[in-house]
């Protein structure tokens, strides 16, 4: 999984093409940090067909901002630059997750 930080978010995630899912998360959001296993476990399962990444929101604040971050943990999917779809704080499950990933594949 992609480590973004708030140099690489536009050119990675913003300049790309194809899918890509963004996990929006902080070190002080515990249920951000109980998530992340599962955005890794998904990241084995899917990584072949999907791009994984994540931001730490604490250290690109702006970047958040910009992308319309309102609550943690967000998982995004990107298709060529955009959004399209995301799944803020109790959304952001695991079945929930999956399912999302599993439209864009």
């Amino acid at each position: 999984m992609l480590a973004l930080d708030k140099k690489t978010f536009e050119e990675e995630v913003l300049n790309s093409t194809g899918c890509m899912l963004v996990d929006f998360w902080s070190e002080s959001c515990e249920p951000c940090k109980a998530l992340m296993p599962t955005v890794v476990e998904l990241s084995e399962k899917y990584g072949d067909q999907l791009k994984f990444a994540k931001l730490d929101t604490s250290k690109a604040r702006r970047v958040a901002i910009k992308q319309k971050v309102l609550g943690l943990p967000t998982i995004a999917i990107y298709k060529d630059g955009e959004k399209v779809e995301e799944l803020t704080k109790d959304d952001a499950t695991a079945e929930n997750i999956e399912e999302m990933i599993k439209k864009y594949l």
